[in-house]
């Protein structure tokens, strides 16, 4: 699986300043909606929905929210960094600047676990993580998130 087939290009953002959780949703829902037709409001209230169940932030200022919504044929994601952290109780209680979100179709089981993984995988790389936070331009970003991890292969 690859990033660019579940990441458009429009749906990658540089610095937007949020000073919740709440309205970092609302931002990653309206997104969603421009570049996958999705229903904003749905899509907030099932990103609230999956984080009543336990906090998304993942460490070392990432979060990767999740969410299924009905009327979705693929998976498709979103990603923002933010030009000022915010609270997300992730699990090293640091704040948050770089956010990748994901929605799948409510029958995408073992398709959406994967694409999970591989943006853990991704955003779980130091080097990938300082080149989105020393970069503005949003091709750039999408650029680093699709090259991902260097291969441990000589």
């Amino acid at each position: 699986m690859d990033l660019l087939k579940i990441l458009h290009p429009d749906a990658v953002r540089n610095t937007q300043s949020v000073g919740s959780k709440k309205r970092l949703f609302q931002d990653l829902a309206l997104i969603a909606s421009q570049n996958y037709g999705i229903d904003p409001e749905d899509a907030v209230e099932a990103l609230l929905e999956r984080e009543n169940l336990g906090p998304t932030g993942v460490g070392r200022g990432v979060a990767l929210p999740h969410a299924r919504l009905e009327n979705l044929d693929r998976i498709v994601g979103c990603f923002i960094k933010l030009d000022r952290p915010i609270d997300f109780n992730a699990v090293d209680r640091q704040p948050v600047d770089l956010v990748f979100a994901l929605f799948a179709p409510l029958s995408s089981g073992v398709e959406h676990l994967r694409s999970l993984a591989l943006v853990s995988r991704t955003l779980r790389d130091p080097e990938v993580c300082m080149k989105l936070r020393n970069n503005e331009n949003a091709a750039t970003l999408l650029a680093i998130l699709h090259e991902g991890p260097a291969s441990a292969a000589a």
